[in-house]
């Protein structure tokens, strides 16, 4: 099953308050590698923009004008979705909204019915708990450029949730801790989290401290799995 990263914007944060889809953006993954297959539209609302959403994507009402409504491009964009992977972040706001403006074409089709519905940013929350999980912020974490995105766009933030879904979903990931390593100077060893190049220094037990050590097994009992390592010697002294 193909992926397809997924993304809208819109007139106002809630499809129940007679919110619009303004613009949708996707972007198909085939074996986890990014593939030429796009679709993306505006769409004309047939109603104002709420001034805070126009300031998070800088569309304009005048802008929409002459862009399709809906019902025009919903037959290509079922096509384009229809048995595949959905990839959203958010995406209870976004299926709402798509299914909302299914239903005003007179569409009885619900996106979570023919599509499989993974929503990015649960599953962020459930790697990086108690952690900020917002698109931005795991651009910053994994390393994804983000820099074009001065404003919100449909297809533009399609293309960054798809780069860092695939790095969220690759494995493990370099820590970008100071003065740690790089990925590219690991070697074999320390990626199994052993390191050959460093000798490690043995801290002996002196003659005081192994008299107290030998009060504590006394303590413990002889049932204690403690003797049988004191036994064999593997306690170091000086």
């Amino acid at each position: 099953m193909d992926l397809i990263v997924l993304d809208t914007e819109t007139t106002g944060l809630n499809a129940a308050d007679g919110h619009r889809v303004i613009e949708v953006g996707c972007v198909r993954l085939a074996n986890r590698k990014h593939t030429d297959l796009r679709f993306h539209s505006y769409v004309n609302p047939g109603r104002g923009i709420d001034p805070e959403a126009q300031e998070v994507h800088g569309i304009t009402e005048q802008f929409l004008k002459d862009k399709p409504v809906f019902s025009e491009v919903a037959d290509h964009f079922l096509e384009f979705v229809g048995g595949s992977e959905l990839v959203i972040h958010n995406a209870p706001f976004d299926i709402g909204f798509l299914n909302q403006e299914l239903e005003l074409t007179g569409s009885s089709v619900r996106l979570e019915d023919i599509c499989e519905v993974t929503d990015s940013l649960e599953l962020a929350r459930q790697m990086h708990p108690g952690q900020r999980n917002s698109l931005d912020a795991l651009c910053r974490r994994y390393g994804v450029d983000n820099s074009g995105r001065d404003l919100h766009g449909a297809l533009l933030d399609a293309e960054i949730l798809a780069d860092v879904y695939l790095a969220m979903t690759g494995g493990q990931t370099t820590l970008t801790l100071e003065g740690a390593p790089s990925r590219e100077a690991a070697t074999d060893s320390t990626e199994s989290g052993f390191r050959n190049d460093v000798e490690f220094p043995v801290i002996c037990v002196d003659e005081t401290e192994l008299a107290e050590h030998r009060r504590w097994l006394e303590l413990l009992g002889p049932d204690s799995p403690w003797h049988e390592i004191d036994q064999a010697g593997n306690v170091p002294q000086r």
